[in-house]
């Protein structure tokens, strides 16, 4: 990644790191030489401070002053001479005195006419930076004149301090490049642990966009990044629950809009289908009842035939009402089913009987195939409705031999009965649609025997109602419809 944490913390840290060594370099390279001169002057004044408290005291000719000064002197790199007012050495660590001597004496009359640098001055001693000319060498030189009247000298080199101070920060550069290293080295290292729990929960929120939370994070411990997984696992499952509710709802109200729309479309096609279904019988009766009140026809014949015209079309329009009530009932449930064990083969005799004059008015054979009993568990009465609308149906279209057979069945759980009735079969892109309220096949043929195209929806509500099938299928030389019932001796349908 461009961007990545890692790549800004591992520079930052760099940096931070690669600074830290060029700053102690460049304060080597500045302050050290003046903090080591400082030092060196606090060490030579020490040094007066104590030979001046000594040499008031009367202890300076003791050996135990002696060997303290020279160890002292040792240790600090301090070179040291006493002296009298005559110019007599009284105590000097270094073996060429005399030369020494020499050395003090060009440095405080300043025979090589370089300038010393004053650092201090009092009344006791002076303090003086000065350049050796012939060693080309610096030394801090401290003149101090003790309580018994002799002079002090010391010298120390500083020029020493040059070199280590160039040591110091070549040993410093090393040092510091190979930090620098490792240090980039630890911190990549240590940064991409921290950065890698982060780069996990960046692809798992990346995954949530997508609504996809299959992902989880792996806590490992109990710090904030760990504690942040966990809660992202938390809202995982929460995002995850919620949009399953929410697609739950959406696709309910789905259905629902869709029902409602369904609903709407049948309510527009009811009123429409009644409308068209009523307006037929209510034009006769007014058409008719206007020529009755205006005395068209004055004989007894024509009027008995205008109020026959009139009360058929009114028995029409009731039987459409009942039928349409049957149905609404049927299709809403209120109509309780009644499930009792009967037997169907005296239900359909029943109906033969009912229906006998109307066959033999167009002389149709109806022959019933079945074995004695048949025994279902159903509904009688709305069973009876079923069959009624059935062989009715057969009758109206019977044609060719004019013949319809009764077919019972008996299977493993259920009694099939098939009506089965001679004539033109049913076009097969309608066949699927004869069961919609007020489809009519034939309509001109509907109209001539008074129906109105809801007897088949009575029958797929009925069957509905008892959770059992129903269909119809185009036979060689006619047309078969079907209906099955429960016939298991153990109870109802389950």
């Amino acid at each position: 990644m461009r961007h990545s944490i890692t790549r800004k913390i591992t520079t930052i840290m760099i940096s931070i790191v690669a600074g830290t060594v060029l700053l102690c370099w460049f304060i080597n390279t500045t302050l050290l030489e003046s903090y080591y001169v400082e030092h060196k002057q606090k060490t030579l004044l020490d040094t007066f401070d104590m030979v001046y408290r000594e040499s008031e005291n009367g202890r300076t000719d003791g050996d135990e002053f002696v060997i303290g000064l020279d160890t002292k002197c040792s240790n600090s790199d301090i070179s040291y001479m006493i002296i009298s007012s005559d110019r007599t050495i009284i105590q000097s660590n270094v073996g060429d005195d005399e030369r020494l001597l020499f050395q003090f004496l060009k440095l405080i009359f300043h025979a090589d006419n370089n300038e010393a640098e004053v650092l201090k001055n009092t009344t006791e001693y002076v303090v003086e930076k000065t350049e050796d000319s012939r060693l080309k060498t610096d030394y801090l030189v401290l003149l101090g004149t003790l309580q018994n009247g002799n002079m002090i000298l010391m010298r120390t080199a500083v020029e020493s301090i040059k070199e280590s101070v160039d040591i110091a920060n070549s040993f410093l550069a090393y040092v510091g490049i190979t930090m620098v290293i490792l240090c980039a080295v630890i911190i990549y290292v240590v940064t991409k642990r921290i950065t890698n729990p982060i780069l996990q929960l960046a692809d798992i929120s990346r995954r949530m966009t997508n609504l996809d939370f299959d992902a989880k994070f792996q806590c490992r411990g109990e710090n904030e990044i760990n504690l942040l997984g966990e809660h992202m696992n938390q809202l995982s499952e929460t995002l995850e629950k919620t949009i399953s509710e929410l697609k739950s709802a959406n696709n309910e109200l789905k259905i629902d809009i869709e029902k409602k729309t369904e609903i709407d479309e049948m309510r527009k096609e009811f009123i429409s289908s009644v409308s068209h279904e009523l307006k037929t019988p209510i034009a006769l009766i007014q058409g008719y009842a206007e020529g009755l009140q205006e005395c068209i026809n004055d004989d007894a014949a024509s009027r008995e035939f205008y109020c026959e015209v009139i009360m058929d079309e009114a028995d029409k329009m009731n039987t459409l009402v009942k039928n349409l009530l049957t149905l609404n009932q049927l299709e809403s449930s209120t109509e309780q089913v009644v499930f009792e064990r009967f037997n169907l083969l005296e239900v359909i005799q029943g109906v033969v009987n009912a229906t006998a004059i109307l066959r033999e008015q167009n002389n149709i054979t109806l022959t019933v195939h079945a074995q004695e009993p048949a025994y279902v568990w159903a509904d009688e009465f709305k069973t009876e409705q079923v069959l009624t609308n059935y062989i009715s149906n057969a009758i109206h279209y019977a044609a060719g031999e004019k013949e319809i057979d009764i077919y019972v069945c008996p299977r493993e759980d259920t009694v099939r009965v098939e009506v089965f009735n001679t004539g033109n079969p049913i076009p097969e892109e309608e066949i699927a649609h004869i069961w919609d309220k007020f489809y009519k096949v034939d309509k001109a043929r509907t109209r001539e025997y008074g129906g109105n195209g809801i007897g088949l929806s009575i029958v797929k509500a009925i069957m509905d109602s008892f959770h059992q099938e129903c269909g119809v299928c185009n036979e060689e030389n006619g047309v078969k419809f079907w209906f099955e019932l429960d016939s298991r001796v153990d109870g109802r349908k389950k």
